[in-house]
């Protein structure tokens, strides 16, 4: 039985990762070929994208038959299926959101649609079943207006978490449409301050009319005739939401807020009723403000970018749109202005104000390459100090950027789109909260039914068992409930963007909080990632100095990694001195090398190229220093001039300089374990932890090892965070509760691959995330307790007829601001160290 891998992004090239359904999808498209025994998924150890690995029977199939069948299935799932997202107006309240996607997901083809009250739909569809223009087209049915419409579609796209099934058979898509344009939001003659106007007319009539009736002279019909304008106005939006849900097939709040002021107009409580519409449009009114309000934080995003450029042709500049940008054009940036797109810096230097993509306060100083010509795929690969981000603000010099990503592939347009879907993700507090409504609101209605009929077992009028009923219809009314989770990972989503950190969505906001373990990547996360000059010691009357200008001429010849940190940190250290030319430089054994330095031989190497050299082997006094070196962690180099030993130098991967305080914080919060996992040996793992705070260094560790470890520890703490780069760490991020990406801004893998991204390459961004991810559990449960428990003590108090219509409404509406306004705190939330979690 032979065997082949191919990478996931050749044949599902819109796939992530692969935990995504068309994986499962493709593997049941290939399992009935004759000839493939059997496939399975296997983490690429050096890539983000996972593989296929099919076993074959080559007797029956040929390796170049299987790739054939497997590319051509892959195309036939990625074509078939899509997934779409778009931003949208017209969705006024967490409840239309229900009802939005209870309509379309009955419509053939649509597979899964999820709605935010910010005003985000996603939807994955059968294209054999539905078009995307039919999308469209009911979408605008349920009075939505489709913002950015004929713009070209972003790649990549995340699919939607837990989304709702139809059956286990349908299928889904990767690649988004197009997005959408429309003209004006929700509104009336006042815009969207409407329906405020209309309920604050209401109120007023409510007013003048009670005054008007104390006056005796006044014929008592006046102050009734005010009444039933106020009506009016507080009936309004009421009115047409009820009819419309109602002429949609759903059952709202609306139409039983409508009902009840129905029936009080039928009992004579003209006053009562239209307080009621009063009290509910003015809660509406407030309640769609405040949530604008979290939605225009995160619609701040898109203003970020300019929407031209000024393109550098024949060395002349001309403005253009950025949409025309291609990748490899050379734009130019005027001082104080901002960066149009992702690019390299090809001439010029400048501060750059970076805080809109990655959260950092200070300016960040760009220099141009060396090469303009780089490619600039290559980009990924340069120093950070190369690369700027659209969105971002130049300092005070003029900058030449050469564009590596066109707009819709920005860095910041990808981090709106991802903020975008997040807000359609539901966390398990809200997948909870939809199970309590399932069964809280069939079970209000059968009370209320039962209540209307109380008359028949109670000695009362028809009338005041309908009233009563009315009350409790109000009182039960779930809208506090149905606000009090997504307000708050609206606000938390928004707040963390806006901090630097891409939250994917409720569930990860949710995780953060709870856990107690982190698993920490080494290299490039808690270290710098690459090797500093930490250890210059000298033997015999040799000086620092002395030895460094010898060690500096000599692996000035070499390109190993090693031997260009002795020179470039060598030389920043020796300053203005003269360093000596070695020449005839050659490697001696694979162990070390050799060169000419005068008329000296130059040696330079591991204890083990000294022991096989020849018969001048190093003393045991030399010996013991560079294991004691090695013990601590460092990469040694001994050095020899013909045959005497002259000095050793060591290198080390050194920790990051906010890695210590960063742990510190997260120990003093309350997370109890933090794990180091390193393909480096145990020695080093231990002496990096010893210096920065970690509690379980773990080394020596292959890619499959450190997967292993996070399944392990997942078990003993129950959940685990993996913080890494998001490359080299995608397998172990899959195997995690909470996968942390570091400096994710500019890497599509980073951004793909993990539940939250910190855009900057900041350590410090993770109490802050952590921190938010508590207070933002903690609101979530005062919002469940504040709605549950105005709505357990309306009810008894409404069916008691303690409470009546007019106090139950204003508990009503008033438990839903305060529940959104609760949220909304969020968006305020400092970045201060967070309290210990439980």
């Amino acid at each position: 039985m032979n065997k082949i891998k191919i990478n996931l992004d050749i044949l599902l090239p819109d796939v992530p990762n692969e935990k995504d359904a068309c994986v499962n999808r493709i593997m049941s498209e290939l399992k009935d070929v004759h000839g493939i025994e059997g496939m399975h998924i296997v983490p690429e150890q050096s890539h983000a994208k996972a593989q296929f690995c099919f076993h074959y029977d080559p007797s029956i199939i040929s390796v170049e038959k299987v790739t054939e069948i497997a590319q051509q299935a892959g195309a036939k799932i990625t074509k078939r299926y899509r997934h779409w997202v778009a931003e949208v107006n017209g969705i006024r309240h967490q409840r239309q959101t229900k009802l939005i996607e209870t309509v379309l997901q009955n419509e053939k083809g649509i597979l899964a649609i999820s709605a935010s009250a910010a005003g985000t739909i996603a939807v994955e569809y059968d294209t054999h079943n539905i078009s995307l223009d039919k999308i469209y087209v009911l979408l605008e049915k349920q009075d939505l207006q489709i913002l950015n419409k004929h713009k070209p579609a972003l790649p990549k796209v995340v699919p939607i978490a837990e989304p709702p099934k139809k059956s286990t058979h349908e299928k889904h898509e990767h690649k988004e449409g197009e997005d959408h344009e429309h003209d004006h939001a929700h509104g009336g003659i006042f815009g969207k301050n409407t329906e405020l106007v209309f309920s604050l007319a209401c109120g007023a009539l409510i007013g003048i009319g009670w005054g008007l009736s104390f006056i005796e002279t006044l014929p008592p019909l006046i102050p009734k005739i005010l009444y039933i304008v106020a009506y009016f106005f507080g009936g309004y939006f009421t009115a047409k939401e009820a009819v419309q849900t109602v002429a949609k097939g759903g059952f709202e709040i609306d139409f039983l807020m409508l009902v009840a002021a129905i029936g009080a107009a039928i009992l004579g409580s003209w006053q009562e009723g239209a307080l009621l519409l009063f009290l509910f449009s003015l809660g509406h009114a407030l309640e769609h403000y405040a949530m604008e309000k979290a939605r225009k934080s995160i619609a701040a995003l898109t203003e970020l970018a300019p929407k031209t450029a000024l393109l550098k042709v024949e060395g002349q500049t001309k403005e253009v749109k950025i949409e025309q940008l291609k990748i490899g054009d050379i734009v130019v940036v005027k001082p104080n202005t901002k960066i149009s797109s992702d690019g390299i810096v090809v001439k010029g230097s400048s501060s750059v104000n970076q805080a809109p993509i990655t959260g950092e306060s200070i300016p960040v100083d760009k220099t141009a390459i060396d090469n303009p010509d780089v490619d600039p795929k290559e980009a990924t690969k340069l120093d950070a100090k190369h690369r700027v981000f659209a969105g971002t603000i130049n300092g005070n010099d003029l900058l030449e950027i050469k564009v590596i990503k066109e707009a819709t592939d920005s860095t910041l347009s990808r981090l709106v789109k991802m903020v975008n879907e997040a807000q359609t993700q539901k966390s398990p507090t809200q997948q909870f909260t939809d199970k309590i409504e399932r069964v809280f609101v069939p079970a209000v209605l059968i009370l209320v039914t039962l209540l209307c009929f109380s008359f028949l077992v109670i000695d009362e009028p028809f009338s005041k068992s309908f009233y009563r009923a009315m009350s409790v219809l109000v009182a039960a009314s779930p809208c506090a409930l149905a606000i009090s989770t997504p307000s708050a990972v609206l606000s938390g989503v928004a707040r963390a963007a806006r901090a630097g950190v891409l939250i994917k969505g409720g569930r990860p906001l949710e995780d953060l909080g709870t856990l107690t373990a982190l698993a920490f990547d080494k290299t490039g996360t808690l270290t710098e990632g690459k090797p500093k000059l930490t250890k210059i010691q000298p033997f015999g009357t040799l000086t620092e100095i002395q030895l460094l200008k010898i060690a500096v001429a000599v692996e000035g010849l070499s390109d190993h990694p090693i031997a260009k940190a002795i020179v470039r940190d060598g030389k920043e250290k020796l300053g203005n001195e003269e360093i000596p030319q070695a020449h005839d430089m050659e490697a001696v054994l694979g162990k070390g090398i050799k060169a000419a330095l005068g008329d000296n031989q130059i040696f330079a190497g591991n204890l083990t190229l000294f022991e096989s050299l020849d018969e001048a082997k190093p003393s045991d006094d030399i010996t013991q220093a560079v294991k004691k070196a090695e013990a601590e962690g460092h990469t040694t180099m001994l050095f020899r001039k013909n045959k005497e030993y002259i000095g050793i130098l060591a290198v080390m991967d050194t920790p990051r300089q906010e890695a210590k305080e960063t742990l510190a914080q997260l120990k003093q919060i309350g997370i109890r374990k933090m794990v180091m996992l390193t393909g480096d040996n145990q020695k080093v793992a231990e002496a990096i932890a010893g210096e920065i705070g970690i509690t379980d260094p773990m080394g020596s560790l292959l890619p499959e090892q450190k997967v292993e470890a996070i399944q392990k520890l997942a078990q003993q703490e129950g959940k685990v965070a993996m913080v890494g780069d998001g490359v080299n760490d995608a397998p172990a991020m899959a195997k995690s509760t909470v996968g942390i990406a570091m400096g994710a801004a500019g890497s599509d893998v980073a951004l793909e691959t993990a539940d939250i991204a910190l855009m900057g390459d900041k350590l410090l961004l993770l109490p802050f995330a952590i921190g938010l991810s508590r207070q933002s559990k903690r609101i979530i449960t005062q919002n469940l307790v504040i709605s549950l428990g105005v709505v357990a003590v309306l009810i008894p108090l409404t069916i008691l007829d303690i409470a009546t219509i007019g106090p139950a409404v204003a508990a009503h509406e008033g438990s839903t601001l305060v529940v959104v306004a609760n949220a909304l705190r969020l968006l305020a939330y400092k970045n201060k160290q967070a309290p210990a979690a439980g």
